[in-house]
């Protein structure tokens, strides 16, 4: 029986993937976890219990694991991209028409009117036009899988698109639209574009990475939308060129108190997933791939440790190698297998910076000595009989 901790409202389509038979789901309980699934509890300074395997979280940012503790102590640590892809772009494009079309303050004006409304309407509408978002230019600063759904919605909206991202996958390079305008240099796309769509994680190197500097590059009058992470944007300076003009507006899904007190700022309460198809998609994503790591070994979108999967072939006996800054450990592995006198069916070895990561299938079932010899190998974290 694993035992699993659920921090945060879950949806149910992901909770019903664990057979009760099998997984027992209790209520922010650490205590003898195997897993987590949670969404945005902040587990930063939470002491993990030893037993613990996984974390899964029901969403695409990671900021509120510790992720690389987790990899020092062999715990995977599991993320749903592109799971809420769909309406974080739907988020975005109503961020670019209410930073144009000054939506917002007529619909606040509207309610405000008594008397002869209509005619007031008639009268005042000419305060809250604005310009079309065809024939601008969008700029995408990301291109993972909600960049590539933003990128593409903009070219269907009759706009030019231009995008960077250093770190473009193969995958996400395939399903940019033809005409997208991918540019190799940031400068450009800051240069080019009226709207500018952020989509990069924060981490050390994207922080603040928008800031006075970067809006110098800028067109006068820019708008920009950020349903990324608040902190890829730097308060005081947006503030500064709110102020002055440099930005036209700052949409953003990640309000605070200096924010707020600025007009030109619209603050939504950070409702880019908020929508039930997201919440499914992302506990549906986050649920299976625990299992498949809890049960078979593979882990597939992790963080912290290498994408590494291997089918089951019937009758064979499986164990998994969690390794950190381990040499050779392919060869230390098959020397342990050769004392034992197995035969390897198949075999799989990852690596991501400094942690490793095998799966191995044997002809025979795996002996408690076995694990004690594999475990004893140097730089092995955790061995792991499925």
């Amino acid at each position: 029986m694993y035992e699993i901790s659920i921090f945060n409202t879950i949806a149910e389509s992901g909770l019903s993937l664990l057979d009760p038979q099998k997984y027992h789901l209790k209520k922010e309980a650490l205590d003898s976890a195997d897993g987590i699934v949670l969404r945005s509890y902040d587990l930063k300074k939470v002491e993990f219990p030893q037993n613990l395997k996984a974390i899964a979280r029901a969403g695409a940012g990671v900021n509120n694991i510790p992720v690389e503790a987790c990899c020092h102590k062999g715990i995977v640590v599991f993320n749903a991209p592109g799971a809420n892809a769909n309406g974080v772009k739907e988020l975005t494009l109503l961020g670019m028409l209410i930073s144009s079309r000054k939506i917002c303050e007529g619909v606040a004006w509207s309610r405000s009117l008594t008397g002869d409304v209509e005619s007031q309407v008639e009268k005042g509408k000419k305060n809250y036009a604005g310009p079309e978002l065809k024939g601008k230019t969008l700029g995408v600063v990301g291109l993972g899988a909600v960049g590539v759904e933003v990128a593409n919605m903009g070219i269907k909206l009759g706009m030019k698109v231009v995008g960077y991202d250093p770190f473009l996958s193969l995958e996400r390079a395939l399903g940019l639209s033809w005409d997208v305008q991918y540019h190799p240099s940031l400068d450009s796309v800051l240069r080019e574009s009226d709207y500018i769509s952020l989509h990069v994680p924060l981490m050390d190197e994207t922080r603040e990475m928008f800031n006075k500097e970067a809006f110098s590059k800028m067109k006068d009058g820019v708008k920009i939308i950020n349903n990324a992470r608040g902190g890829l944007v730097k308060d005081e300076d947006i503030i500064e060129a709110l102020n002055s003009g440099k930005v036209g507006r700052y949409v953003t899904d990640f309000p605070n108190a200096t924010l707020n007190r600025n007009e030109k700022v619209v603050p939504i309460p950070h409702l880019g997933a908020s929508t039930p198809e997201s919440e499914d998609n992302s506990a549906v994503m986050a649920v299976e791939q625990l299992k498949d790591f809890l049960e078979n070994g593979n882990i597939v979108n992790s963080v912290n440790f290498p994408n590494c999967s291997l089918p089951r072939t019937p009758g064979t006996h499986r164990v998994t190698v969690m390794s950190r800054d381990a040499s050779n450990i392919i060869g230390h592995i098959s020397e342990v297998l050769e004392k034992h006198q197995y035969k390897i069916v198949d075999m799989i070895n990852k690596t991501r910076g400094s942690c490793g990561y095998a799966i191995v299938d044997l002809d025979t079932p795996v002996t408690q000595d076995l694990l004690d010899d594999l475990t004893a190998i140097e730089g092995t974290q955790r061995v792991y009989r499925l």
